[in-house]
């Protein structure tokens, strides 16, 4: 099973991935996923620029056809974001609406991070627009408030132990819904 963490900010200095790396550690550890971290920062997607819609799966822009062989080898995701003016990032907004099948029938936890409200904000955002792409928002989602104070000097992420223990918790969760869902799209697959 392949689990994708996707760095929703693509903005220089972003404190998103420092998080991600962390995460990424704690996933590994777990065992159950083959982890890759995913940076929307290497994709270089435009504002969304297909000439059709994404439901129909023909792309005609190579940075479109990259990003979609990408997601399609997922089996899982766990998307990091910031809160933006109490939403998620323009960035990964664009980065899913670029895309249809690639999402759907997977399952997603999200990592928010902010101010006082950790994200939260963002992540109720970003479980409204997953749901209408057909991924399965897990309940397990992690919330880090005052996210400068869990950096270090060199821009580290260390995380608290109670974080570690909701990252684990997630990837537990993501790896019951994963074995679920496989069956699933397999199931639906062979019917068509």
């Amino acid at each position: 099973m392949k689990l994708q963490i996707i760095v929703g900010s693509t903005r220089p200095g972003r404190t998103g991935l420092a998080i991600a790396r962390w995460l990424d550690a704690i996933a590994r550890e777990a065992g159950a996923f083959d982890v890759e971290l995913v940076d929307l920062a290497e994709y270089e997607l435009p504002l969304f620029d297909e000439p059709e819609h994404p439901r129909l799966g023909n792309y005609r822009n190579a940075p479109t056809i990259r990003w979609s062989a990408k997601i399609a080898e997922a089996d899982a995701f766990i998307f990091v974001t910031p809160e933006y003016n109490h939403s998620l990032p323009a960035s990964l907004k664009n980065a899913l609406d670029f895309l249809n099948a690639e999402w759907a029938g997977k399952p997603a936890s999200i990592l928010s991070y902010g101010g006082m409200s950790g994200g939260i904000r963002a992540a109720q955002h970003l479980k409204l627009v997953l749901s209408v792409l057909r991924v399965v928002v897990v309940p397990q989602a992690v919330a880090v408030p005052n996210v400068t104070a869990f950096r270090d000097a060199d821009g580290t992420f260390l995380g608290s132990d109670t974080q570690r223990s909701e990252v684990q918790r997630a990837v537990a969760e993501l790896a019951i819904w994963t074995q679920t869902l496989q069956a699933v799209r397999v199931n639906t697959a062979a019917s068509k």
